[in-house]
């Protein structure tokens, strides 16, 4: 049956093998039996019967909800190296709740966490780059992240609820362009949200919206304190992705780092922070043939924002004109004082993570690093130094004054 022909297979190898890899920067120690891949390799043979039970029904109730509105929404899944439809995303997002432990620990029913990533697929739109592929990517990163640096054992089952719900909700209802067009466009939510961090106030509102619903309320069998610490970290987890505070936020991390505390509530916050803003921006530490066509999808994005700006008589963002941006051009900056730093800052808090090992993917990389710095020689983008820029997710320094 097509409902069941992606299988328990597909299901294991995308979302648990693939994801406790975490790319490029984060590759684990291969050296004893506590080595987490070998871990992951045992944990994937002892979850497959489980995997089967929890969401071998599923399918049908998700492609019957997806026939119930768009039958047309079939853009290819570029996270995984896979194709993905839209229902099937739902059922491997649901896995990723079931195997965290969510559904005994928050008593959350299956038909209401289906009915809630069917609201939260409803209100990603059909937009290049920040839509329902773009959501699963970043959640996807996150479920990595949680297995791989062991957080189940550092932090409170609450916590991680909420980085998960977090990554989930993070872009809803993106409109495709981002806050300095929202700004200077004086668009409604600019309006609304007086400027301070539109889009993400926006993707909050909506998230709780869903949740208003009883039918798609995955916390509705809480506690008010529970559920007032849930939205508080929720609405925190967005925020954070608002690239404009990016350095705030790392200068933080970096300034406890020396003497982070799992038990001091300010730590974790700004952990959880850091956390969504690594997944947000983890296309480009994946590998390339599946970083590029994301990049891709990303330009288009941008230069359609830039098209409204000139059409509107707006100031064009300088990294999203296409009569000026190179794909090159287009990441040199962002990967050199955004991802690079960000990365490595997690790093420093987790020895489990570090550059990868494998001498054909050190290869892979040293080449993708001389690409790099060819390509910098023969653009030589002029907005590349680090001082007073606002970076944007997969582009180049944003200007202060944009």
């Amino acid at each position: 049956m097509r409902e069941r022909g992606f299988g328990v297979h597909k299901i294991a190898c995308s979302t648990f093998y693939m994801c406790h890899k975490v790319w490029l920067l984060f590759y684990p120690k291969i050296h004893d039996n506590n080595d987490p891949i070998k871990l992951f390799l045992n944990r994937l043979q002892s979850l497959e019967k489980r995997i089967l039970t929890e969401a071998a029904e599923t399918p049908v109730i998700v492609y019957e909800m997806k026939r119930q509105v768009e039958g047309n929404r079939k853009i290819k899944i570029l996270c995984c190296c896979r194709q993905w439809e839209d229902a099937e995303i739902m059922v491997l997002l649901q896995v990723m709740y079931t195997d965290l432990d969510f559904i005994s620990t928050f008593n959350i029913e299956l038909d209401v966490l289906q009915q809630f990533l069917y609201e939260v697929y409803r209100r990603y739109n059909n937009i290049p780059f920040h839509n329902f592929k773009h959501c699963f990517c970043v959640t996807q990163m996150m479920y990595g992240l949680i297995w791989l640096t062991d957080l189940r054992s550092e932090m409170d089952s609450i916590d991680l609820l909420i980085m998960l719900t977090s990554a989930v909700c993070h872009d809803l209802d993106h409109t495709g362009y981002n806050n300095a067009y929202q700004i200077n466009a004086r668009t409604e939510l600019a309006l609304r949200y007086n400027d301070i961090s539109p889009l993400e106030n926006h993707h909050c509102a909506v998230a709780f919206e869903i949740l208003e619903k009883t039918e798609s309320n995955i916390f509705r069998n809480l506690s008010t304190e529970q559920f007032k610490r849930i939205r508080e970290g929720i609405i925190k987890c967005i925020l954070a992705t608002d690239m404009t505070r990016h350095t705030e936020i790392l200068n933080k991390f970096k300034a406890i780092l020396p003497v982070f505390d799992f038990s001091d509530k300010d730590h974790r916050d700004v952990l959880m922070m850091i956390m969504i803003k690594v997944s947000d921006i983890s296309n480009e530490a994946r590998p390339m043939d599946v970083a590029e066509p994301w990049l891709d999808c990303l330009l288009q994005e941008f230069f359609n924002q830039s098209d409204m700006e000139k059409l509107e008589g707006l100031p064009v963002t300088p990294f999203m004109d296409r009569d000026k941006v190179t794909k090159p051009s287009s990441q040199t900056g962002f990967i050199r004082f955004v991802l690079f730093p960000l990365f490595t800052e997690l790093a420093n808090l987790f020895p489990c993570l570090e550059v990868r090992k494998f001498p054909e993917e050190n290869l892979s990389l040293e080449r993708e690093k001389q690409n790099w710095t060819q390509s910098e020689k023969m653009v030589k983008p002029s907005n590349l130094k680090e001082p007073e820029a606002h970076p944007e997710p997969g582009g180049m320094t944003k200007p202060v004054n944009l």
